[in-house]
């Protein structure tokens, strides 16, 4: 912490009156949104101008924010400069794949250039606070905003929350190429009942601990300037209003000294949840749980002098808030350089972001299946059709991109790439879909396009406005029409592949088995067509694995591969065995597993060896590590990229754990026939677990420890460490 910045600090909390410092809490939002508390540039300048206003959403642009921005630094008593904040999500004008896509590559190298593309062409167009990354682990495909977050696991989670801060902060938050990153949603988010998004969450402490709470601890370890408070209620306590997430583990447990911000009215939420009576309640309860800035409503503001005088806000509490907030904007250097350079914006991609944004997509790319080689296109002069309702749209960029890119830069289509990347080839490009009474017209002239081919492409899914927030889906399987046309063109006897493109894992059992080859895309983003392209000519194999478990069926969620054990676990040798955990009409276990994803070569893992085989509780608690060495080889003719993952399993333990944990990942490229040896360091953190204690209390037993290794998370190879 900067003593400098404290002194400013100390003296700016001296000369502030009490509706300044409320004002400094308060983040008003309009542009394209219309919901409560948004307005206009006039409103907000007025605040501005009257020193009542700390920060605002969604308004972006160099001249757009210098104009704001003057009126608060020029004309306003103390000069102190607003924040502007924006959701960035996956990219400002060059937009990534979506972040469940991303997860998907294994390598959070892919997130943090993500992250510093964003956060140069967002610093440059005003915007010095993003509402990203999000971190909320989830088991609940049914859930929009998935899409969002890196899946299922805590630990893969936990690796790109961290790498996304360090793309968007830097080194510097005051550099001009930097954004102040935000970790949501505090917390447990991803666990709403039925998936029904702002939905209840009733959570243990120790699966509060262990599942949703790491990836947040590692966004604060690599120093998140803010944390973002969920929609959801933790165990009956709203998390806008939950003094044991926000203050007892996030700023004393933690040391977090950064901003709290709400979610979109979510403090004024606290009504509807039936938590406060009205809006000074509403304040009351927030500013008392930890939240400093309030984001859209404005209850702060409204009833903030009313609490103070009657005792119901401490002038330590309203201090401590005003603090986090102008520590941000002073290490953001927003004092010493408030606006941005106008001539220097950047208004567009580039051609070094467009390429990064391609191999971001290639790396994302999973494919689930591929019988008989159908992939990769075979080389020299063909004929191709490219059919289905995704074949010819630019709307692939996903959930949550800046409305202006949306329009401005849509996503390289399909049909596109592949023109561009054979363009020796006869393409006919039959989109599907549309109008009413023009489906059935199209669907057959996408079939008699696949017979007449050599090779079709069936480009299905959902489009980004089937995922994202408020996109719940009770069905999961694909939209009317798309798989009667997979089996259409199945039917034709001819060669293809699915290109199957969504924003969360999708039941696909009652087409798969028509289906030789199926690719999962996700939402690519920008350049989504030539990195496909990329991927079905060969130029790059697939290396992309799962980072979420895909469901047999709806019935069958939650799946995932990190479930506990129950007293009467499914065996696989006893199929028939009635009295066990399993559906009568369901095979056991997903669709596909976590961890999974093919290649356009193979590969073996070698069984896991350990540095040693034993260690002693004592010297785990004081920084001894483990070191795993897995072999992995390249078994096959052409280059490809294989992901090394060892996942653990503690055999007997106090509170039952889950039959595995994924411990450690390394992504590794290969030429025909080459190998090399992974290695991963485990300690503490990796064997033991959180309790059920409110305090927290981590605890590491004695016992012994399974570690398997392989390409997913079924891996068999294994090996045993004792803890004594």
């Amino acid at each position: 912490m900067s003593t400098h910045h404290e002194d400013r600090i100390k003296q700016l909390l001296d000369l502030m009156t009490p509706d300044e410092k409320l004002g400094q809490l308060q983040q008003l939002a309009w542009a394209w949104d219309t919901g409560p508390g948004s307005g206009s540039t006039e409103e907000a300048g007025a605040a501005a101008r009257k020193g009542l206003l700390g920060s605002v959403l969604n308004v972006f642009g160099a001249a757009s924010t210098n104009a704001l921005q003057r009126i608060a630094v020029e004309e306003s008593r103390l000069g102190i400069p607003l924040l502007f904040g924006l959701d960035v999500i996956h990219g400002y004008w060059t937009t990534f794949p979506i972040p469940l896509a991303q997860a998907a590559a294994f390598d959070p190298a892919v997130t943090e250039t993500d992250g510093e593309i964003a956060a140069r062409e967002a610093r440059s167009n005003g915007v010095h606070w993003t509402f990203a990354p999000m971190m909320d682990v989830t088991h609940e495909p049914r859930w929009g905003r998935i899409a969002e977050s890196h899946g299922e696991d805590p630990y893969l989670t936990s690796r790109y929350a961290a790498a996304k801060v360090r793309g968007h902060q830097g080194a510097d938050l005051a550099a001009p190429d930097r954004v102040a990153a935000c970790a949501k949603h505090f917390a447990a988010y991803g666990g709403p009942e039925g998936g029904r998004d702002y939905n209840t969450v009733d959570v243990s402490e120790q699966r509060l601990r262990n599942l949703y709470l790491p990836p947040f601890k590692a966004a604060v370890d690599a120093g998140v300037a803010s944390v973002m408070a969920s929609f959801n209620t933790i165990s009956a306590v709203p998390a806008h209003a939950n003094p044991h997430t926000l203050t007892r583990i996030l700023k004393e447990e933690w040391r977090f000294d950064g901003l709290v911000v709400s979610d979109w009215t979510g403090v004024l939420e606290l009504v509807a949840h039936g938590f406060a009576e009205d809006g000074a309640a509403a304040a009351r309860r927030a500013l008392g749980a930890g939240v400093d800035m309030e984001m859209v409503s404005t209850t702060f503001a409204d009833h903030g002098r009313e609490l103070l005088a009657r005792g119901a806000l401490t002038e330590a509490r309203l201090d401590d808030a005003v603090a986090r907030v102008l520590r941000l904007k002073l290490r953001l250097g927003l004092f010493e350089r408030p606006y941005v350079d106008e001539s220097a914006a950047v208004t567009e991609p580039t051609a070094s972001t467009r390429a990064a944004a391609r191999d971001a997509a290639v790396r994302c790319m999973v494919l689930l299946k591929n019988e008989g080689h159908t992939l990769p296109l075979a080389a020299g002069p063909r004929s191709i059709a490219v059919v289905g309702p995704l074949a010819d749209t630019g709307d692939l960029l996903g959930t949550w991109t800046v409305p202006d890119a949306q329009q401005r830069f849509p996503a390289v289509t399909v049909a596109e790439g592949l023109r561009t990347a054979v363009p020796e080839a006869h393409l006919v490009c039959v989109p599907t879909g549309g109008a009413p009474g023009a489906v059935e017209d199209a669907d057959a002239r996408a079939v008699a396009a696949a017979a007449s081919v050599d090779f079709t492409v069936v480009a299905v899914g959902e489009p980004p406005a089937l995922s994202g927030e408020a996109a719940v889906r009770s069905d999961l399987e694909l939209p009317a029409g798309q798989r009667e046309l997979i089996e259409a063109v199945a039917a034709t006897g001819k060669p293809f592949a699915v290109v199957l493109f969504a924003g969360r894992p999708l039941v696909v059992g009652d087409w798969l088995d028509s289906a030789p080859a199926v690719l999962l895309a996700w939402h690519p983003g920008l350049e989504a067509g030539h990195a496909l392209a990329d991927v079905l000519t060969g130029a790059v194999a697939p290396g992309g694995k799962l980072p979420v478990s895909f469901p047999r069926a709806v019935g069958q969620i939650p799946v995932h591969y990190n479930h506990e054990r129950t007293g009467r676990p499914y065996d696989a040798t006893q199929p028939d065995e009635k009295y066990v955990s399993k559906y009568l009409d369901l095979a056991e276990g997903p669709q596909f597993p976590f961890g999974h994803g093919l290649s356009y070569t193979t590969f073996t893992t070698g069984d896991p060896r350990l540095s040693r085989t034993e260690i002693p509780t004592a010297d785990l608690s004081e920084g001894a590590t483990v070191e795993v060495t897995v072999s992995v080889r390249n078994t096959g003719d052409r280059a490809g990229d294989e992901v090394v993952q060892l996942y653990v399993h503690d055999l007997a333990a106090d509170i039952v754990q889950p039959v595995r944990r994924l411990r450690g990942f390394e992504r590794v490229t290969l030429g025909a026939g080459e190998s090399t040896e992974v290695r991963f360091l485990l300690g503490a953190e990796d064997f033991g677990y959180w309790t059920n204690d409110p305090e927290g209390v981590f605890v590491l037993e004695p016992g012994a420890i399974d570690l398997y290794a392989g390409a997913d998370s079924t891996a068999r190879n294994r090996c045993r460490l004792t803890i004594n």
